[in-house]
């Protein structure tokens, strides 16, 4: 348990002490925010503040996380490499996309199809190799079965081993693909996929560290419904890792924001909660402990549905957070509420969680 303190109090201090430092380089070289024009007009003040503040999240997280196991000793798991390979590789398709709009001074970065095809890359290369590095036990990071808060009976490999790897890959990149957008949505206003994302990998280190007191190397302790999750204080630590790193950089990405995380951080954060949701057999409860993340997403969706559909909007302009904005809601205000309706999100998630082992 010693790791998650280490790993959590370093990557806190790596990014609080960092990220002034990376203001400073990117105000040097005047990498600043493109504003998109069509957006509300009280965002063109924030034209010019630095970005790509991902690059800190990403690197507090990497050092935190390392020095967490060098204190203690532990070797790296398979689990935990996996989810950093997702997590670093969307951060570098996320810096790709921030350095083209910074260069050429437009609100669009890489093309839709650039984007996707370098998510795929990434996400494809996870899936696979999710499915390989058995433990003694012969448990492998990821499975092939549809997981709630532990794998059900569907299993995408009732059709036979090739067929089935290929559709846990598709449906793993699916996850992968709607989370990273997720969080890029939320990504709107000063602090609010910051502090958000916080409170849903603050969660998930308890999720990890639950998993862990109940795992089935331990079937003496755990009982009957103990958790298949191949390396839980793993994942535990890189959660705490996450969660250090975003407390330190949000202190200097809260309203008014010296930096913003961009696409580096944004899809970043995305690639980890997709990572951790599968490899801790979590899939779906990911979308009631994320449901910040998800109402965004939906809200994207049924603008776009409705008026191609329709010609009309049923918000003033979506994502939901600009529709209270043009609502005239103070920034900070919208901010607030989101996280709080972040923290029930968690609590109703974490409740689900619990009562699920508990009615076991």
């Amino acid at each position: 348990m010693k790791a998650l303190l280490i790993a959590g109090g370093t990557a806190m201090v790596v990014s609080l002490f960092a990220t002034p430092l990376f203001i400073k380089l990117l105000v040097a070289k005047q990498y600043g925010q493109f504003i998109r024009q069509d957006g509300p007009t009280a965002h063109f003040t924030k034209r010019g503040t630095p970005t790509m503040g991902g690059v800190v999240i990403i690197g507090a997280t990497l050092v935190g996380w390392g020095v967490g196991l060098l204190a203690t000793g532990t070797r790296p798991t398979a689990s935990a490499l996996l989810a950093l390979f997702l997590m670093t590789g969307l951060g570098v398709v996320g810096f790709i996309d921030d350095y083209i709009k910074i260069s050429r001074q437009r609100s669009l970065g890489l093309s839709a199809w650039s984007k996707v095809i370098g998510q795929g890359l990434v996400g494809v290369t996870f899936a696979v190799a999710a499915l390989h590095f058995p433990n003694a036990a012969g448990r492998t990071p990821a499975s092939t079965h549809i997981s709630f808060i532990r794998d059900t009976t569907v299993n995408l490999a009732f059709a036979g081993t090739t067929v089935g790897i290929l559709l846990f890959v598709l449906w793993a990149n699916f996850l992968i693909t709607a989370w990273s957008n997720a969080v890029n949505l939320t990504d709107g206003l000063d602090g609010l996929a910051t502090g958000a994302s916080l409170i849903v990998f603050g969660s998930y280190v308890l999720v990890g560290v639950w998993q862990n007191n109940q795992t089935c190397r331990a079937l003496v302790t755990a009982g009957a419904r103990c958790y298949e999750t191949r390396d839980p204080l793993a994942l535990a630590v890189i959660a705490a890792a996450i969660t250090g790193s975003l407390f330190g950089f949000l202190w200097w990405n809260t309203s008014p924001a010296q930096i913003f995380m961009g696409d580096t951080g944004s899809l970043a954060l995305g690639g980890a909660l997709a990572a951790i949701s599968i490899l801790s057999r979590t899939e779906i409860l990911a979308a009631i402990i994320g449901g910040l993340f998800v109402l965004e997403v939906v809200s994207d969706v049924i603008q776009i549905g409705w008026f191609k559909a329709t010609g009309r909007r049923v918000f003033k302009m979506a994502p939901l957070h600009h529709h209270f904005e043009l609502s005239g809601w103070n920034e900070v205000t919208i901010v607030v509420r989101f996280w709080i309706i972040t923290g029930l999100c968690v609590a109703a998630g974490i409740g689900v969680f619990y009562a699920e082992w508990v009615a076991g």
